[in-house]
C-alpha cells in the first residue's frame, strides 16, 4: 500500500457509529454498515482540517475492535411534526486507524495562490495532534468521536489473526460533488458512487479512488462553488497555524 509524502495517519474512536447510504436515511429505520464508508471517513478528515484548495483522498482504514452492533429505540421528529418510534442499529465500541493524503483541487483556479503543499501538510498534522478543528462524529451527529495521531498498522487489531478475506459486496462509496469532480463525465454534476470493499488480514480495507468507481449514478446538475473574499474567510483564518505559532 503506497504511502504519499503528504499523508496523515490517525486513530478515531467512539462508543457508537452509524455508517449508511444517505438514501436509506430518509426516514424510519436506520441500520449501519459493518464498516466505515469512504464518505464518512472523508468527513472525519475534513473535520480535522479542510480548505477548498485541497481535496482529501482516503487510502485505507484498519478496523481495530471487534465488529458488534446494538439496536436502540429512538423517537426522532417526524416530517409532519411530533415524534415516532424507530429502531436504529448502531456499531458499538468502535476504533479505526485511518490513512489519507491530499491533492490540489484544480477545480478552484481562484485559489491558485494557496496551493502550498508543505503548508497544508504541516497544518493538517498539527490539527491531528489537536484532535481536529471541528467536532468529530462517526457517520451521524449523535455518534461523537475522538481523534488521536497514530502510526497506521501499529498496535493490535481484533482481526490480526483472521484467515482469508471478507467480501462486503455492493456498497455505497460516496458522493462526488462538482467541486471535486476529476473525470470530464462528472463535471458539473453530483454523482453517487458504489464499490465492493474487501477486508484483508489485520482488519485493513484499502479504498479505491473516487474516479475509479465504475458503478455510479449522476443525481443532478450542479455548478462548482467559487470561493472569494466576499464568501470565504478561510484564506485568512489559518494565519496562526500557517506560521506555526
Amino acid at each position: 500500500m503506497k504511502k504519499y509524502r503528504n499523508t496523515i495517519e490517525f486513530e478515531v474512536y467512539g462508543p457508537y457509529a452509524l455508517f449508511s447510504d444517505p438514501v436509506m436515511r430518509v426516514g424510519g429505520e436506520k441500520t449501519s454498515y459493518h464498516i466505515p464508508t469512504y464518505e464518512a471517513l472523508k468527513g472525519i478528515v475534513e473535520s480535522v482540517y479542510w480548505k477548498p484548495t485541497i481535496m482529501w483522498i482516503i487510502d485505507a482504514v484498519r478496523v481495530m475492535n471487534p465488529i458488534q452492533t446494538e439496536t436502540k429505540g429512538i423517537r426522532p421528529i417526524a416530517y409532519n411534526g411530533g415524534n415516532e418510534l424507530a429502531y436504529y442499529t448502531y456499531l458499538k465500541d468502535v476504533k479505526y486507524q485511518v490513512r489519507a493524503h491530499f491533492e490540489m483541487n484544480y477545480n478552484h483556479p481562484e485559489l491558485e495562490a494557496d496551493r502550498n503543499e508543505n503548508k497544508h501538510h504541516n497544518i493538517a498534522k498539527r490539527m491531528v495532534q489537536r484532535g481536529g478543528r471541528r467536532d468529530i462524529f462517526l457517520g451521524v451527529r449523535e455518534c461523537q468521536a475522538f481523534v488521536e495521531p497514530c502510526v497506521f498498522g501499529m498496535g493490535e487489531s481484533h482481526y490480526d489473526t483472521m484467515t482469508g478475506e471478507l467480501d462486503y459486496g455492493f456498497m455505497y462509496h460516496g458522493i462526488t460533488y462538482a467541486d471535486e469532480a476529476i473525470l470530464e463525465e462528472d463535471k458539473h454534476k453530483m454523482t453517487v458512487r458504489f464499490w465492493k470493499p474487501v477486508m484483508k488480514k489485520g482488519g485493513i480495507i484499502e479504498f479505491i479512488r473516487p474516479e475509479d468507481c465504475i458503478q455510479k449514478r449522476h443525481i443532478r446538475e450542479m455548478k462548482p462553488k467559487v470561493f472569494g473574499t466576499d464568501n470565504f474567510t478561510g484564506l485568512k483564518e489559518f494565519t496562526i497555524e500557517e506560521v506555526g505559532e
